[in-house]
């Protein structure tokens, strides 16, 4: 006795699915702040911007500008992680402690997963100097949803 032939919604709701995982694309602002990526993966996502074209009036690294890549980068990396499931994110908080500034040189910018759902996910950002320092520290919670269609 042969098994049932299952039809062709059974097979698609059974199957399993692969997901390509989302590449990062800068936005304008990124773009103009000179940002760079250098990896990108569900487990970390590392991104440069130079200090120079993102300084405030007292020539010292803008804490906007921080809080802006910072926010990109953790983003970029909830997306990945989103894509993994179809699915998209968007950002529902960000803070930021701001440990010291920066007059020149590079920033490195580096999101790491503190939580994987599947609504939610949790990253750490850290800025950092070109000798390590670490200049701050972000906190951004991502809402995964479905991505709809365009």
């Amino acid at each position: 006795m042969s098994a049932p032939v299952p039809n062709s919604a059974e097979m698609q709701d059974h199957s399993p699915t692969e997901h390509e995982l989302w590449k990062i694309t800068l936005g304008e602002l990124d773009e103009k702040m000179g940002v760079k990526i250098v990896e990108e993966s569900v487990e970390r996502v590392v991104a440069t911007m130079p200090v120079e074209g993102n300084r405030q009036s007292f020539g010292l690294l803008h804490g906007g500008a921080s809080l802006a890549v910072g926010e990109a980068v953790g983003s970029w990396a909830a997306v990945i992680h989103a894509s993994t499931m179809g699915k998209t994110a968007v950002g529902v908080d960000v803070s930021a402690t701001h440990h010291r500034s920066a007059r020149e040189g590079l920033v490195t910018i580096t999101a790491t997963p503190i939580h994987l759902g599947g609504t939610l996910t949790t990253h750490e950002v850290l800025i950092t100097n070109e000798i390590g320092q670490r200049l701050c520290t972000l906190r951004i919670t991502n809402l995964l949803m479905r991505r709809h269609k365009q």
